[in-house]
């Protein structure tokens, strides 16, 4: 999408393309389809690599980045998440995220997504599905990271913005192995934010 089709989008949406987060947004999606496009760690396979044109996105939209608050678990539990062309991987269940999402017929609802962290790592690491899985998005669910600053049980809320949902390497070749979304972070709610289904024709 060019500068110009962007910002038009944005007028459409009643986005303010100057707007120093959509700014942002954009800067972001311009460098990992450049990545995509170019870098040796790319996961696109070489096949598809020569048309490439970046990836598809919904447009970006504030109301989808939303304010969750953090229900830390004092007790971790580790989850197996299965494995799309792989062996289960485990994570600990640190915490619980609840937030509110809107709906398509302009209500809201109460969600949760459990946050899981691998062993070693810092980040939350949050796979989910929701309603565009298998229609819009990536039938495999997509993922979002998270870097809280500081220890996470002296964090009550945290930004969820599903505008960086992105779509798992496996998406795009058979090299990677991505964990499958836990049925707890199955979303009741389309969330047509982020990454849509990759188009590699």
């Amino acid at each position: 999408m060019t500068d110009d089709n962007a910002d038009a989008a944005d007028a459409d949406s009643g986005v303010d393309p100057d707007d120093e987060w959509v700014s942002q947004l954009r800067e972001m999606r311009a460098e990992k389809d450049e990545f995509f496009a170019s870098d040796p760690q790319s996961p696109l396979d070489p096949a598809h690599s020569d048309g490439f044109d970046g990836l598809d996105y919904f447009d970006p939209n504030p109301a989808y980045r939303v304010e969750a608050d953090v229900t830390v678990h004092d007790d971790l539990e580790t989850t197996e998440l299965t494995v799309r062309n792989g062996t289960a991987e485990r994570f600990h269940e640190v915490a619980t995220l609840s937030f509110t999402v809107p709906t398509a017929d302009g209500d809201a609802v109460e969600e949760t997504l459990s946050a899981l962290r691998a062993e070693g790592s810092r980040a939350l690491f949050l796979p989910f599905r929701d309603k565009t899985t298998g229609q819009q998005t990536y039938d495999g669910g997509r993922y979002m990271d998270l870097h809280p600053k500081g220890d996470l049980a002296d964090v009550d809320a945290v930004t969820l913005d599903f505008n960086l949902a992105y779509t798992p390497f496996c998406a795009f070749s058979d090299a990677f192995a991505c964990p499958l979304p836990p049925t707890e972070n199955w979303l009741d709610v389309a969330v047509p934010a982020g990454e849509r289904t990759p188009d590699l024709e």
